[in-house]
């Protein structure tokens, strides 16, 4: 039997945009990685900076500066449940962890247990969140002489 065509769980740019070197085509993402993806956009998006959809987005960033205690990481828990029943209908979400071990070198690790609604499938995903700016730096930049 041959693979059934997974693009109508969703098909669209890769993010952050990036094209293929040779066609100059906008690289594609499908199925499960556009969920993915479509989910960390979600997550990192402050309710409000998108024009013309004002209410879409996840108030993460509003939880940044209150203490990192069982109260706060409910509030976490709450806003991502709450965003992605609003702007994901490709999912149901079973449980969202927050963990907090790395919070004082800035990151939360948050995990999601989801599953695909069309396919039944159970996927999970680590959502690093960076607490503070500049965190999410690969290398520790060199200036230049």
């Amino acid at each position: 039997m041959a693979d059934a065509d997974p693009s109508f769980l969703g098909r669209g740019w890769a993010f952050p945009p990036s094209f293929d070197e040779v066609t100059g085509q906008a690289r594609l993402v499908q199925a499960e990685d556009d969920i993915a993806e479509s989910l960390r956009i979600l997550m990192e998006t402050r309710p409000g900076e998108r024009v013309m959809h004002p209410t879409y987005g996840c108030r993460l960033h509003d939880l940044v500066f209150e203490p990192m205690d069982s109260e706060t990481e409910a509030e976490i828990e709450t806003a991502i449940s709450r965003a992605i029943l609003f702007f994901e209908p490709r999912i149901k979400l079973g449980a969202v962890t927050v963990d907090v071990k790395d919070a004082l070198e800035g990151r939360l690790n948050i995990t999601l247990n989801y599953t695909v609604v069309e396919t039944n499938e159970r996927h999970n995903m680590v959502f690093p969140f960076y607490i503070t700016e500049g965190t999410l730096i690969s290398q520790t930049p060199v200036p230049e002489a």
